[in-house]
C-alpha cells in the first residue's frame, strides 16, 4: 500500500494510515481485471460512500485539464456539482459497457428511477490501453463493472490492476496508483486522497521527487501521449467552487514528476466531498452547505498535489512488466531501480 522506497519523501504532510485513497472515509475501491492471451485490460470502481449513492449524492466539481478523452457524465458533474454513482474507470472502448452496467447496478438499487423520478448520470472515465491490451476485442463486460462495484473495499491493490491493468506511463507499465494526506484544521484531522490511472509521459522526462531519474534510462517513446484519470476524494466540507479549484492543483503533482501535457495526451480531475452530502428528495427547499473559510485552503492544494505526485510513482512502482501487443516487454519502475 502506498510507496515505500526509502530514498524518496514525497511532500512535507502526513500520509493517512493506508496512504490510499480509502483512508477517506467511507470510500471503497474495487477492481476486475482481466488478463489472458488476447487482453489486458479491466476496471477499477470508486464507491463515494457505502450507501445509497443516487439518494445521498456528494458534491463534486471537475476540471479538464487537457480533453483529449471520451469519458462520460463529466458535464451534469459540471452543471449540478454533485455525483450520483460509483466511478468507473476503464479502457476507452469499454465507457459504453459501464454507463449500461452502472445504468443497470442503480436501477436495481433504485426502481423509482425512470419512472417516478428523473434518469440517472453514470460516471465513467478512461484511457487507451491499446498499445498493451488488444482493445478492438471490447473484452470488459457489464458482469465485470458489476463485479468491481461488488467487490470495493479499503484495502486495494495497486499497479497494473482493474482499469490500468494494460496501462503504460512514461514508457514504463502504468496502471492503478493512489497515495493519502491528512491536514489538520481547527484542530480536527481530515483527509485528501486520490486515486489515478496513468497512462501517459515520455521515459527522458520523469522525474521523482526533483530527481531527473528517466534520463538515466533507454528513452525508446519519443513522444509524450496518452492519459490520466485523476480521482481526488476528502471529508473537508468544501463547496462546489472550492473543489473545483482544487482540481485545478491536480496538474501541479502531474507536473512534479515531468508531464507537460501533450497535445494528445487526455488529463481529466474529479474530485468529490463527503461532508456535504446532497440528498436527492428533501422536503426543505434550503439546503444547508458547511464551507472551509478561503484562509485555511492552502494546505488541502498542497495535500491535491502531493497526493498527485505519490500516485503517479506509486503507480509505475506497484506494477508489474507486462509484454505489449507486439510481444516487446514493457518494464517496471522496479526493473530499472
Amino acid at each position: 500500500m502506498g510507496v515505500n522506497i526509502d530514498r524518496w519523501k514525497f511532500g512535507i504532510l502526513k500520509k493517512g494510515p493506508r496512504n490510499l485513497i480509502t483512508d477517506v472515509p467511507g470510500v471503497k475501491v474495487g477492481h476486475t481485471t482481466i488478463s489472458n492471451d488476447n487482453n489486458q485490460t479491466g476496471v477499477t470502481a470508486i464507491l463515494p460512500h457505502g450507501g445509497n449513492l443516487f439518494k445521498s449524492k456528494v458534491s463534486a466539481a471537475m476540471h479538464v485539464i487537457n480533453g483529449f478523452g471520451k469519458s462520460a457524465g463529466l458535464i451534469q458533474v459540471e452543471e449540478l456539482g454533485t455525483i450520483e454513482t460509483p466511478i468507473i474507470l476503464t479502457n476507452t472502448f469499454g465507457v459504453g459497457t459501464g454507463i449500461n452496467a452502472v445504468v443497470t447496478y442503480m436501477l436495481n438499487e433504485n426502481p423509482e428511477i425512470g419512472d417516478t423520478t428523473g434518469t440517472v448520470n453514470s460516471m465513467v472515465l478512461e484511457c487507451n490501453d491499446g498499445v498493451i491490451n488488444n482493445i478492438r476485442n471490447r473484452a470488459v463486460t457489464e458482469e465485470d463493472v458489476l463485479s468491481a462495484i461488488e467487490h470495493a473495499c479499503e484495502d486495494f491493490e495497486e499497479g497494473a490492476v482493474g482499469g490500468g491493468r494494460g496501462m503504460r506511463c512514461y514508457g514504463l507499465k502504468g496502471g492503478i496508483g493512489s497515495a493519502s494526506r491528512e491536514v489538520t484544521i481547527a484542530g480536527k484531522t481530515y483527509t485528501v486522497g486520490a486515486l489515478l490511472m496513468t497512462n501517459f509521459g515520455r521515459t527522458g522526462d520523469l522525474t521523482v521527487c526533483g530527481e531527473p531519474i528517466g534520463r538515466k534510462m533507454l528513452d525508446e517513446y519519443k513522444e509524450e501521449r496518452g492519459s490520466c484519470i485523476i480521482i481526488l476524494a476528502t471529508d473537508i466540507p468544501l463547496s462546489v467552487d472550492q473543489l473545483k479549484r482544487c482540481t485545478h492543483r491536480a496538474q501541479n503533482g502531474l507536473a512534479r514528476t515531468g508531464s507537460f501535457t501533450s497535445n494528445g495526451s487526455g488529463e481529466i480531475a474529479l474530485m468529490f466531498s463527503t461532508a456535504n452530502q446532497i440528498p436527492h428528495w428533501d422536503e426543505n427547499p434550503v439546503e444547508p452547505i458547511y464551507r472551509l473559510h478561503e484562509d485555511a485552503i492552502d494546505d488541502v492544494f498542497r495535500a491535491v498535489t502531493e497526493c498527485v505526485e505519490e500516485s503517479v510513482v506509486s503507480s509505475l512502482y506497484h506494477a508489474e512488466p507486462l509484454k505489449n501487443r507486439e510481444g516487446k516487454i514493457v518494464h517496471s519502475l522496479k526493473e530499472y531501480l
